[in-house]
């Protein structure tokens, strides 16, 4: 059992920067594909970044050059490096976790955290 335990977020205005942070439990850390997924209101939840066992990233387009995932196996969490926000960005940020990484690439990985919410202010 895996639980995960987002902070960082906040109110912040166009063109600044947060970091988002996901501590998770357990013992294990290392064994897992960690994501970061984003959902806005009304809309659907997306992917925003992923980070494999190996350290391996990808990132949705809509990120890619702003947004970096990292993690740090040593304190068992997986943080987001948000820059150049955009008001687009506003949503609630979810942390999710995996042993396998093509359960968090399609959205459908075992653990997820609680949600922190990130809005944008133009």
């Amino acid at each position: 059992q895996v639980q995960l335990v987002e902070s960082g977020g906040g109110l912040v205005q166009a063109g600044g920067s947060l970091r988002l942070s996901c501590a998770a439990s357990g013992r294990t850390f290392s064994s897992y594909a960690m994501g970061w997924f984003r959902q806005a209101p009304g809309k659907q939840r997306e992917l925003v970044a992923v980070i494999t066992v190996g350290g391996n990233t990808n990132y949705a387009d809509s990120v890619k050059g702003r947004f970096t995932i990292s993690r740090d196996n040593a304190k068992n969490t997986v943080y987001l490096q948000m820059n150049s926000l955009k008001p687009e960005d506003t949503a609630v940020y979810y942390c999710a976790a995996d042993r396998l990484l093509r359960l968090v690439t399609t959205a459908a990985p075992n653990y997820w955290g609680q949600g922190t919410q990130v809005t944008v202010s133009s």
